[in-house]
C-alpha cells in the first residue's frame, strides 16, 4: 500500500490525479451553463404545434406533460444531472423510438445517446481524416517554409495559405460546390449516401433490411472499423520499429504494415474474406454512380466496395474544403515555432558539428518546435465533435454538427444538451493529453 501510495502521489500521476479532479469540477460547472443557456431560451418544443390547427390546447398541454417540460426548474436541472450520473443523457423531444423494444425510461421517444452513437462516428471519419491531413500538409509547409526563409516558396505558400485561412468559410464551401458537383458534376453536392444506391440492398452481411437497421450505417461502421484499427496497428509498428538498429529495418516493417493492411481490407470490401460479412445482397439488377462512372451489378451477391465508395465520394468535397481552409493556421504556427527554434543553442551546434541539413530540420529543430502544432492538432480533434455546424449543414452531412444545429433550433433540449456536453469531454480531456504529451517530445519539462 504504502509503494502505491508513493505512485499516486509523485510525479506524473499526481498531477493527472489533480487534473481529473479539476476535469470533475471544471465538467459540473459547463453542464450548468449549458443547461441555464438553453433553459432560457423562450418557448419551448411544442411551439411548433401552434399554427397546426388540429393540435387543440388540450394536446399541446398534453404534450408539454408527456415530455416533462410542466415540472419546476430546478426538478428539470435535478433530472438533468442525475441522468448524466447514471449514463443517461436523456430522451429526444423530436425523435420516436425505432427499437424493436423500448428504451426503459424513454418508450416512445429516442434516447439522446442513440442519437450521438448513430451520428458520432460520421463527424469523426469525416473531420478526423481532414484534420490529419491538413495538420500534415501545414506542418511539412511550415518546416520548409522557416528552413527556406526569404524563397519563393515561402511568399507564395504564405499568401495562399492566408487568404483561405481568412475566407469566408460558407461562400467558400458554396463555391467549391457550384465548381466540382453543379457544373463538372464529378462528386455529389451533399448528403451522406446517394439514396438510389441504397433501395434495393436488402442484406449486409448478417443484417437484414428487416431487422429495421439502417444498412448504411452497418457498411460505414465497417469502414470505420477498419480505418481505427489499420491506425492503431500501423502506430504500434512504427513505434516498435524505432528500435530497430537500421534504417532499412524501420522502413521495411512500416511499409509493409501499410501494404499489407491495405491489401487486407481491400480484400474484405472486396469480396475475398472468409465468411458473408463482405457482401451484399442485392434485390435487382442496378448501377452504382462513382463520381462520373457507373458500376453495373445483376441482382444477387456483390462486395461491399460500391456500397463503401458511395461514402468516399459524399466525403470528398468535404474534406477538400476542410483541408484548404485549416492548413494554413498548423502552417504558420509550425513556421513561427521553427524560427524561434533554429535560434536555440542546441541548433546552433547540430549545424557546427556539420550534420545534414536535412537531420538538423528534422530531427532538432522541427522535433522541439512541434510542442504548439501538437497541442493545436489536439484541439482540433476534440472541437471537431460537434462536427463544425456551418460544413455539415452546408454539406447536408447528417453528423453532430448538424443534429446540435437541428436540435437548438427546434428546442430539442436533452440532445442539445447532450451533444454539448459531450463535446466538452472531449476538450477537457484534450487539454490533459496535450499537458502529458508535451512531457514525452519535450524531456526538459517534468510535472514534480
Amino acid at each position: 500500500m504504502a509503494r502505491i501510495w508513493q505512485v499516486l502521489t509523485s510525479g506524473m500521476s499526481k498531477y493527472i490525479i489533480v487534473r481529473l479532479l479539476q476535469i470533475v469540477l471544471v465538467l459540473y460547472l459547463y453542464m450548468t451553463l449549458v443547461f441555464i443557456i438553453l433553459e432560457a431560451q423562450p418557448g419551448d418544443i411544442t411551439d411548433i404545434y401552434v399554427g397546426n390547427p388540429k393540435i387543440t390546447p388540450e394536446a399541446r398541454e398534453a404534450i408539454i406533460k408527456q415530455l416533462g417540460l410542466d415540472k419546476p426548474l430546478h426538478e428539470r436541472y435535478l433530472n438533468y444531472l442525475k441522468n448524466f450520473v447514471t449514463g443517461h443523457l436523456g430522451c429526444s423531444f423530436k425523435w420516436g423510438n425505432i427499437r424493436e423494444v423500448p428504451d426503459p425510461v424513454c418508450r416512445e421517444q429516442r434516447p439522446t445517446w442513440d442519437l450521438i452513437k448513430e451520428r458520432l462516428p460520421r463527424t469523426v471519419l469525416l473531420f478526423l481524416t481532414y484534420t490529419i491531413i491538413s495538420f500534415y500538409i501545414g506542418f511539412f509547409l511550415g518546416k520548409l517554409i522557416a528552413w527556406r526563409r526569404g524563397a519563393i516558396i515561402e511568399y507564395f505558400s504564405t499568401v495562399v495559405g492566408v487568404v483561405l485561412f481568412t475566407v469566408f468559410t460558407p461562400w467558400f464551401a458554396l463555391l467549391l460546390v457550384w465548381i466540382f458537383a453543379v457544373n463538372l458534376g464529378i462528386v455529389p453536392i451533399g448528403g451522406f449516401i446517394n439514396p438510389d444506391n441504397w433501395r434495393v440492398v436488402e442484406r449486409v452481411g448478417t443484417v437484414s433490411r428487416d431487422m429495421g437497421v439502417s444498412l448504411s450505417n452497418v457498411v460505414f461502421n465497417y469502414i470505420l472499423m477498419w480505418l481505427g484499427g489499420l491506425t492503431l496497428v500501423w502506430g504500434v509498428i512504427y513505434l516498435v520499429s524505432q528500435r530497430f538498429p537500421y534504417a532499412w529495418q524501420r522502413r521495411v516493417a512500416r511499409w509493409g504494415s501499410v501494404c499489407i493492411g491495405l491489401l487486407a481490407m481491400g480484400a474484405f470490401f472486396g469480396g475475398a474474406w472468409p465468411g458473408s460479412a463482405d457482401q451484399a445482397v442485392i434485390a435487382s439488377e442496378t448501377r452504382f454512380n462513382f463520381f462520373l462512372w457507373q458500376l453495373e451489378f445483376p441482382a444477387g451477391t456483390i462486395p461491399l466496395f460500391p456500397l463503401a465508395l458511395d461514402f468516399v465520394q459524399h466525403m470528398i468535397l468535404p474534406i477538400l474544403t476542410l483541408t484548404l481552409i485549416s492548413f494554413a493556421g498548423t502552417m504558420l504556427l509550425m513556421r513561427n515555432t521553427m524560427l524561434e527554434t533554429m535560434r536555440e543553442d542546441y541548433v546552433m551546434a547540430a549545424k557546427a558539428k556539420g550534420l545534414p541539413d536535412q537531420v538538423v530540420r528534422d530531427k532538432h529543430a522541427a522535433r522541439n518546435a512541434l510542442l504548439p502544432v501538437v497541442t493545436s492538432l489536439i484541439f482540433a480533434i476534440a472541437f471537431s465533435v460537434d462536427g463544425g455546424v456551418f460544413t455539415e449543414t452546408i454539406f447536408s452531412w447528417p453528423g453532430m454538427g448538424k443534429l446540435l444545429l437541428e436540435s437548438a433550433i427546434e428546442q430539442d433540449y436533452p440532445v442539445a444538451i447532450g451533444t454539448l456536453v459531450f463535446t466538452g469531454i472531449f476538450a477537457l480531456v484534450a487539454h490533459l493529453i496535450a499537458d502529458i504529451l508535451y512531457a514525452f517530445l519535450d524531456p526538459r519539462i517534468r510535472y514534480d
